[in-house]
């Protein structure tokens, strides 16, 4: 008898653990593995026996899952559920289906395959297939991987570095995390290519510190894997919880050992980067998704997506969302299809009221933007942003006004400090939130919150301050009567 278990965070949070050492206690001759998560994350702790699924299981079912009569748990063979089989999984196709750190795993499903192309090719070659594949930054700003690589391979440097920003920050998302946990090696190899690519030495992986697991995880795959990617190493760095080092420049400076707060560009990373060297920064899911560039093809990637947006996209559901979890699609799904259809509507089973792409720095999109197609101009044309690809669903009892206010109170808490427009423009944006939500001459003070965006959204040295207008312009443009039911109130 084979037992998979998901020794994934979420999993172990739902009680993963009991339920393997329950399954332990009750089969002492099971073969009980603890693999990667499938990402379906409302069924955890999910629980594979002799390739069928059962979840969300707890201790007190693992005698009935034994004994054959859990029926109510049963849901089949997980790789037939419409969660999974709807799915184009490229980077994550091992979900759910390996254990992280097994090296025999790995190679079996294709590891390595990708670095021993690129170990047979010219540099300039790799960077064509990545350049060619599409391959856009999966951390928010899409900005065309292949552009980055050519530039560290031209600048001239002493040393030149690979960085992998780990920081994941944003609300609803969970992809990073669950990659660094389920496939390490797949991320080391997708680091020692882009080293071979640029005539980098050396790679480090930034990880927030509340990311414990998977922390010990990269690690470990590092330790196992140094032989294999050599001459190229990696070192594993911890950031300190700072929400702005998910911003380039400042990830560049804690790992230096300075203030996390952002830089003046130029010069560009790519030029003067990593303690002044050319550097290469690029997020989880970036890097994840070149070993599969390489291994099977540039247009083979490339096959999938709409537009300028080639690929797939890891999408992580969130919120108050039946079905939440990680959904890899190519780009042009819509984001009904996502909250209604993959997502099952709102686990409250009110209606939708509105939906947030991109973290706490994306636009409040009501169902009359539903239809939008995800894709990166498509969001930009609709004044939203597709970020780290996280959706956050509300039902109809959310109050939006407070949601802006949240956006304002967000960016005054974890603002460097280092430019006016951030660092002032949100205090000062929280405070007329205030003023209006206190009924105090609305008109004027919503028109100040929009000049304050305006300042904001141009004159910010990044992306929290220029972001931040995002949610708060698009709760009160698509929200209006929040605002009024606030006025109303403070009135009575």
């Amino acid at each position: 008898m084979k037992i998979l278990i998901s020794g994934d965070a979420l999993a172990i949070a739902c009680g993963a653990d009991q339920v393997a050492a329950t399954f332990k206690a009750l089969s002492p001759d099971a073969r009980i593995e603890r693999v990667s998560s499938w990402g379906m994350h409302w069924l955890e702790p999910l629980v594979e026996l002799d390739g069928i699924g059962y979840g969300p299981v707890t201790s007190a079912d693992v005698a009935a899952i034994l004994a054959g009569t859990a029926d109510a748990l049963r849901i089949g063979r997980i790789a037939d559920h419409p969660f999974i089989a709807g799915q184009t999984r490229l980077t994550f196709a091992r979900a759910g289906k390996t254990r992280p750190l097994s090296l025999d795993d790995y190679e079996a499903t294709g590891g390595w395959k990708g670095l021993r192309t690129a170990q047979t090719i010219s540099p300039l070659a790799v960077i064509e297939a990545v350049t060619t594949s599409g391959l856009r930054g999966r951390g928010g700003a899409g900005f065309p991987a292949g552009i980055k690589w050519k530039t560290v391979h031209d600048a001239r440097g002493v040393r030149k570095y690979i960085v992998c920003n780990a920081d994941e920050g944003d609300s609803g998302t969970f992809a990073d995390r669950m990659l660094m946990e389920g496939d390490p090696f797949c991320l080391i190899e997708g680091m020692a290519i882009a080293g071979l690519a640029t005539g980098a030495s050396k790679g480090f992986v930034y990880i927030r510190s509340e990311y414990p697991h998977a922390v010990a995880k990269m690690e470990a795959a590092v330790r196992l894997a140094a032989p294999i990617i050599a001459p190229f190493e990696i070192e594993i760095r911890v950031g300190a919880g700072a929400y702005v080092c998910g911003e380039e420049t400042s990830l560049l400076n804690s790992l230096e050992g300075k203030r996390g707060e952002v830089r003046a560009k130029p010069p560009l990373p790519a030029h003067e980067g990593l303690f002044g060297c050319p550097t290469v920064i690029n997020n989880v899911l970036t890097l994840a998704a070149v070993p599969f560039v390489l291994a099977e093809g540039a247009e083979a990637y490339a096959n999938y997506g709409m537009g300028r947006s080639r690929g797939t996209m890891p999408i992580q559901l969130a919120g108050n969302v039946r079905n939440g979890g990680l959904y890899e699609t190519a780009f042009g799904v819509t984001v009904k299809e996502l909250v209604e259809v993959v997502g099952g509507g709102t686990a409250s089973g009110r209606p939708i009221r509105a939906v947030q792409v991109g973290g706490p720095l994306g636009a409040y999109f009501p169902p009359a933007l539903f239809d939008t197609p995800f894709d990166y101009e498509a969001f930009t044309a609709a004044n939203g942003l597709i970020g780290h690809g996280g959706i956050t669903v509300f039902d109809d009892s959310v109050d939006m006004a407070m949601q802006a206010r949240f956006a304002f109170e967000f960016c005054a808490a974890e603002s460097c400090g280092k430019c006016t427009p951030c660092r002032i423009g949100s205090t000062r944006g929280l405070e007329t939130i205030d003023r209006i939500l206190a009924g105090e001459n609305r008109a004027d003070n919503l028109a100040l919150v929009a000049d304050l965006c305006d300042i904001m959204q141009f004159g910010s040295l990044c992306a929290l301050g220029g972001f931040t207008p995002h949610p708060v312009m698009s709760a009160i443009r698509h929200f209006p009567d929040d605002f009024e039911r606030a006025r109303r109130k403070a009135a009575a």
